[in-house]
């Protein structure tokens, strides 16, 4: 669990998915992420497109739109339509002000408006969002207004009035609000100002935001940041727009040519064969090609003509993402195939336990034979939820009985009923039944997730107890389940490996057994916690199984925290449960508190797992808890 008292924001899954996806399309780049940061930018050396924290708000559809419109200035407005080398020369011209923060803030308040307009053309569906942006902008830049004007802080308070002149309704507005020495230095910019509305290129903004920097030398630069430069990194980029970076094609390493003497040119007209299985070179000799192009020199030889596609092409061009072991050929030595092999792995990882969990590793722990003292611990928690036990387990044995017993009725086939109405009320009636028709027992498996965080440790004892209950109820009812802790060592991380331990307690196979209960026991607070990862771990696990109905029960008390998983943990696991429900598997979570649970806990663990979440206030009250839920799940089967 993570918890920092200094940032107490709350992470909304469904507007970050939707950001995400927005990102993705719009820009048309798959493996752009977006991410929330102090500023909205983007990034395409990291891969990445950003939200401004501004838009945490309160108001939900202010919040949302204002995100959007970050999205939608970056990928529709930024990525195609901002002049990069207008934007260095810029910075170059200006560099030696001593005026960085107004200079880049400026440009960037001008182009987004820019922006704004050409998106709002090319998409008329953004008009509300950008309406809404506008609105709480304005109302933002006026209190900052009367804020700069108290505090004496004169270029940030000019700003503000450049803002509010350019967003204004009205044909000459009034600011009673600022100084006076502002206001004179407003008027001599107005005909600056005002030329923006007749910009069409970035050029023509930078025109204008320069020459208002270079009449604004004499100021000190401002203090506060209300908009972050839009491009990252524009200093090593070298083509016209964004979009061109995203699509560039690096050049070849020489750049020279090679001249070709054409009379000593030994020209080659042989057709060259595809090797299969049908096509051996046993019994006769073949030419074919096999060749690697990393680095080439441009020349002036021609080639002898084009060739027509062939029905083969598109087969070779479907295999050529896969290699594998020949039969004929040994290719173990060669290194574009070691390197692809690699590469296939590692897409592999990444396509089943998520991008943020690359690097993570699964390692099983088996649970160790239990001591004395295991044992004496076990008995002394199965004494104090066996009136728990009991009530639960002669409830849903009581409910299979009546199921097992109760004639099944309105039937086509078997002995007469009683109750003959419906052979004159029904077209078809069905006035059958037939007695003793057993059920089937309850077709599930359960698993049993347990967060061995150090957050835990005050925890685990009482945790423990709620886990007695579960494998003792289930064995009882002779339902197959396994129970499994999970945690990160945080001390063993390096780049590129992230080991996450998978400590056994019960599997599957031996969950029924009268002698291993005391394992639950050896469960005990350890490091960080990956949940993303372990969820989708234990769902491939509960996946394989043949069981119709399947639960994974989360046992947590709190918010993930691993190595570079604090901002995306909470997306991360909260995708997690959504593929396990996607594969039919029915996951719960289960909150774990000190005593009190806060509205940002329980806003949490809604944002991982939706609705199907017990808040558990104490875990001295967790078998209170915990039996009426594993009640209705069992009931759900019957």
């Amino acid at each position: 669990m993570k918890y920092n008292r200094w940032d107490d924001s709350k992470i909304d899954t469904n507007l970050f998915l939707q950001l995400q996806d927005l990102s993705t399309i719009l820009s048309d780049n798959p493996d752009l992420t977006f991410e929330y940061k102090y500023g909205a930018f983007i990034d395409l050396i990291d891969e990445k497109i950003t939200g401004s924290h501004f838009w945490d708000l309160d108001n939900i559809v202010m919040k949302e739109s204002g995100y959007k419109t970050d999205v939608f200035l970056r990928t529709i407005g930024t990525l195609h339509h901002s002049h990069i080398p207008s934007l260095k020369a810029y910075f170059e011209t200006i560099n030696d002000l001593g005026l960085s923060r107004f200079a880049a803030q400026l440009i960037t308040l001008l182009e987004d408006l820019r922006l704004e307009e050409i998106i709002k053309k090319k998409r008329p569906g953004t008009k509300k969002d950008f309406a809404l942006r506008k609105k709480h902008l304005k109302h933002y830049f006026e209190t900052q207004l009367a804020t700069n004007v108290t505090r004496s802080n004169p270029l940030d308070e000019l700003f503000c009035l450049i803002y509010l002149l350019l967003q204004t309704n009205q044909p000459d507005p009034t600011f009673t609000r600022a100084n006076v020495a502002q206001l004179d230095q407003l008027e001599k910019l107005k005909p600056l100002v005002y030329s923006f509305f007749e910009a069409k290129s970035t050029k023509g903004i930078t025109r204008i935001a320069e020459q208002i920097v270079l009449s604004l030398a004499a100021y000190k630069d401002m203090v506060h940041v209300y908009f972050t430069f839009p491009i990252s990194y524009i200093e090593k980029y070298e083509t016209n727009t964004m979009f061109d970076e995203l699509t560039r094609t690096d050049e070849l390493v020489d750049d020279f040519k090679e001249n070709i003497d054409e009379e000593n040119n030994e020209y080659m007209d042989e057709q060259f064969s595809s090797w299969h299985t049908e096509n051996q070179n046993s019994d006769r000799k073949q030419n074919f090609l096999q060749f690697e192009l990393e680095a080439g020199t441009k020349t002036n030889m021609m080639g002898g003509g084009t060739r027509e596609t062939e029905d083969a092409d598109q087969a070779m061009g479907t295999i050529q993402g896969a290699s594998g072991e020949s039969d004929q050929n040994d290719y173990s030595e060669v290194k574009s195939l070691q390197k692809q092999s690699t590469n296939q792995g590692k897409q592999t990882n990444e396509a089943a336990y998520g991008e943020e969990n690359k690097d993570a590793v699964a390692i099983v722990k088996k649970a160790e034979s239990p001591t004395q003292e295991d044992e004496l611990a076990y008995n002394h928690a199965v004494s104090t939820i066996e009136t728990y036990k009991r009530k639960l387990a002669t409830t849903i044995e009581k409910v299979l009985e009546h199921k097992r017993n109760a004639p099944r009725k309105d039937l086509v086939i078997g002995r007469l009923s009683k109750k003959l109405l419906p052979v004159i009320t029904d077209e078809n009636p069905r006035v059958f039944y037939k007695k003793n028709q057993e059920s089937k027992d309850m077709d599930a498996a359960f698993t049993l997730l347990v967060d061995c965080s150090a957050s835990m440790h005050n925890k685990m004892d009482e945790t423990k107890r709620g886990i007695v209950l579960f494998h003792e109820v289930l064995k009882q009812l002779k339902i197959p389940h396994s129970i499994v802790g999970f945690w990160e060592d945080a001390n063993d991380v390096k780049e590129s490996y992230q080991p996450n331990y998978f400590h056994e307690m019960h599997s599957f196979s031996g969950s029924l057994y009268q002698n291993t209960g005391a394992n639950i026991m050896q469960l005990e607070p350890q490091e960080d916690n990956r949940d993303g990862f372990s969820i989708r771990v234990m769902t491939k696990e509960l996946a394989a199984r043949r069981e119709k109905n399947k639960f994974l029960l989360v046992f947590s008390d709190g918010e993930p925290a691993a190595a570079n998983y604090d901002q995306n943990g909470i997306i991360d696991t909260n995708v997690a449960v959504s593929e396990a429900r996607k594969k039919g598997i029915d996951i719960i979570g289960m909150f774990l508190a000190d005593g009190e649970i806060d509205e940002r806990e329980d806003e949490t663990m809604k944002n991982i797992y939706g609705k199907e979440r017990l808040m558990i206030p104490s875990v001295e009250e967790l078998p209170e808890h915990f039996a009426p839920l594993l009640k209705r799940l069992l009931l759900r089967m019957v």
